[in-house]
C-alpha cells in the first residue's frame, strides 16, 4: 500500500463521515462538491472535509481507493457511499437521513 493510500484508508477508517472534495466545506470550488456540502450542512452532520485540490495524488489516490472515477466522495464509517448523484438522490428520496441515523451518525434535519 502506498502513502497516499495508507492515508486515505486511516483518513476513511478514522473518521464517522468524510467527504473528499474539490476546495474545502467553508469554500467548495466546484458545484458537485457544493452540493453535497450543502445536504451535509442542512442535516446537520459533522463531517471532515478533504480538498483533493491541494494534492494530485491524493485526487488520483482517492479514485484508485475506491474505483470511481469522479469527485467528491462520501464515506460513511468506512464505507464508501457516493459522489454528488447518488447522495442527491438520497437526499431528495429521504435515504440518507435513515442511511446515516442506521450508522450512528447524529442528524439534526430530517426531510
Amino acid at each position: 500500500m502506498s502513502d497516499i493510500s495508507a492515508f486515505i484508508d486511516s483518513e476513511v477508517k478514522s473518521n464517522d463521515v468524510v467527504l473528499f472534495m474539490k476546495g474545502t466545506p467553508a469554500f467548495p470550488q466546484c458545484g458537485f462538491s457544493g452540493q453535497v456540502v450543502q445536504i451535509l450542512d442542512y442535516l446537520g452532520v459533522d463531517y471532515k472535509g478533504i480538498n483533493v485540490l491541494a494534492d494530485a495524488d491524493i485526487r488520483q489516490g482517492i479514485k484508485d481507493y475506491s474505483n470511481w472515477p469522479t469527485i467528491p466522495q462520501l464515506y460513511v464509517k468506512g464505507e464508501f457511499v457516493g459522489g454528488c448523484d447518488i447522495i442527491r438522490e438520497m437526499f431528495q428520496a429521504g435515504e440518507i437521513q435513515s442511511f446515516l441515523t442506521e450508522k450512528g451518525i447524529v442528524v439534526a434535519q430530517s426531510a
